[in-house]
């Protein structure tokens, strides 16, 4: 039996029609389109899975950026875990600090997995790796964990858009956020249903999000959006397990992320020209790193 979604209605409907999960699902939608066996598509999984893993260990050690911009934000967050006694609680928190390690990583020209893009791969792990700490899966459960994500990653990149230069960081760190909250969802035995329902919740919270990197790099505010994408998806992903839905339904959330993209200046499309790259501070550190004179507005 050939499975193939266009969107999350779709998926959905697949899960309920062979009673069966969304990670399920996507694996063998995979096997279908890359013509791979089981065991190929996971191990390729299971590679990805590492790939994060360690990203998040190097991450957690501090590393810092050739720019300067970024760096050891993610020790200062366990360091103030270990020290005080967080509002936020230690699995947000822990959240937050393995978003922003894998994208410190990232900006130090480190390894790390795009999920779905390099400049928002921290929400997924982080997510991933908060939640490990207090449910303890298997590895199986984990790998699962990704093919979730994978598949409403996949109806965002066929439905909408997943680049900040198209849509704006809502694209990016709005879908990565969205993705995890899915996937945390069916990780603690949360219902299709309930993770489409997240989704839909963490994606809401975040349309009309802008892409306006500092000196055009992948940095600031990048690396703290992330956190912000890892927070929003575990509350999301807790809304939708008390029962909470979304009023729009998940696909017409795609399709209006999609609109607003369009809709979006290209000065806050990645292109460094607006937003927060275009403050006096944000002006003054392009002018820095590149050593050229940039005008403030």
């Amino acid at each position: 039996m050939v499975t193939i979604f266009r969107n999350v209605a779709e998926l959905i409907n697949i899960t309920d029609k062979r009673n069966t999960s969304i990670s399920e699902v996507m694996i063998q939608q995979e096997m279908d389109i890359s013509e791979k066996s089981r065991e190929k598509v996971i191990e390729q999984m299971e590679n990805n899975l590492s790939v994060m893993e360690k990203a998040v260990e190097d991450g957690l050690k501090g590393v810092k950026s050739r720019s300067g911009l970024t760096g050891g934000d993610a020790v200062l967050l366990q360091k103030y875990m270990k020290e005080q006694n967080p509002l936020s609680g230690h699995l947000l928190l822990d959240a937050v600090s393995k978003a922003v390690a894998t994208n410190e990583v990232n900006a130090a020209m480190g390894t790390i997995c795009a999920t779905p893009t390099a400049g928002s791969a921290g929400c997924v792990p982080g997510a991933l790796f908060a939640v490990k700490e207090k449910i303890n899966p298997t590895r199986e459960q984990m790998v699962r964990f990704l093919f979730t994500a994978g598949a409403f990653g996949y109806v965002v990149a066929n439905n909408a858009s997943i680049s900040g230069a198209a849509g704006g960081c809502q694209a990016e760190v709005g879908s990565a956020a969205a993705m995890a909250s899915a996937a945390v969802v069916e990780i603690v035995g949360g219902t299709p249903q309930q993770s489409a329902e997240a989704f839909a919740i963490t994606l809401k919270n975040m349309l009309g999000l802008v892409c306006d990197p500092v000196a055009g790099l992948v940095e600031v505010p990048c690396v703290k959006r992330n956190a912000a994408g890892a927070s929003n998806a575990i509350v999301s992903a807790d809304m939708a397990l008390a029962g909470i839905t979304s009023r729009i339904p998940c696909d017409e959330v795609i399709g209006a992320m999609f609109r607003i993209g369009r809709t979006m200046p290209t000065t806050l499309k990645e292109t460094a020209e607006g937003g927060l790259a275009a403050t006096p501070t944000g002006r003054a550190l392009t002018s820095k790193i590149y050593g050229i004179h940039v005008e403030k507005e």
